[in-house]
């Protein structure tokens, strides 16, 4: 995948491989209907101009910020499972194939929800990953997934429906799933981390400090300055 690759291009399967195909009405059916949320959105159109996609503000900025990372996260797992590492393993080829579908379904989830309000397609650069190599995917993986639930911790508190909070609840616990695997597959009993404070709590991220470090990976640029703050 090269840097001008649009975020939502789906890449298929290895043939075999399990999972290969997503169900988004099997998706859509476990997070709820999603006809009201499309109802509720308002036509304020994104802006593509020398400030960068804007992802807009109140709730539908908040799920066009996480829409942003399911796309990064949907298109790093396409590649890597496109083109698996050297001497991957059938476990960890279906391991990756099975967040890759997870991330597919959640990119698809925002695009619909959102509807015209969605910001568009965006541009991935991972010319820093090796693909080939199973230390950069997976290390690669690792920050990924880690920066996703801290993005979601950290913005939950912004998000004012109700509805909207509960399906990032049930999107935010699939991520750390994620997460405690790939640092399992790493490295055993590693998969805390230093992501738990010492209160047992997960640590969070501002849209800020998250656009900042998945910037390196954007291409696009976004404009995150009508995100709501409080």
């Amino acid at each position: 995948m090269t840097k001008e690759t649009p975020l939502e291009t789906v890449m298929p399967a290895p043939k075999g491989a399990p999972n290969a195909q997503v169900s988004r009405r099997k998706f859509l059916g476990y997070a709820g209907a999603t006809s009201g949320l499309i109802m509720l959105a308002a036509a304020c159109k994104k802006n593509d101009n020398n400030d960068g996609v804007d992802l807009g503000s109140g709730d539908f900025g908040i799920l066009n910020y996480a829409y942003a990372l399911e796309q990064l996260e949907a298109a790093f797992y396409a590649q890597a499972v496109l083109t698996p590492y050297t001497s991957i393993s059938a476990n960890e080829l279906a391991f990756l194939t099975d967040i890759r579908d997870h991330e597919i379904a959640h990119r698809e989830f925002f695009k619909r929800a959102l509807g015209d309000n969605a910001i568009p397609g965006l541009e991935v650069d991972f010319s820093t990953i090796n693909f080939m190599s199973r230390d950069s995917v997976l290390g690669t993986a690792q920050a990924f997934e880690d920066l996703g639930v801290t993005a979601y911790n950290g913005a939950g508190y912004l998000i004012k429906d109700t509805n909207y909070l509960l399906l990032a609840g049930k999107i935010v616990s699939v991520e750390a799933r994620h997460a405690a695997l790939i640092r399992e597959l790493r490295s055993p009993n590693t998969f805390l981390g230093d992501q738990v404070d010492n209160n047992s709590v997960n640590i969070s991220r501002t849209p800020s400090e998250v656009l900042g470090i998945a910037g390196m990976y954007i291409k696009t640029k976004i404009n995150a300055n009508n995100l709501p703050t409080g």
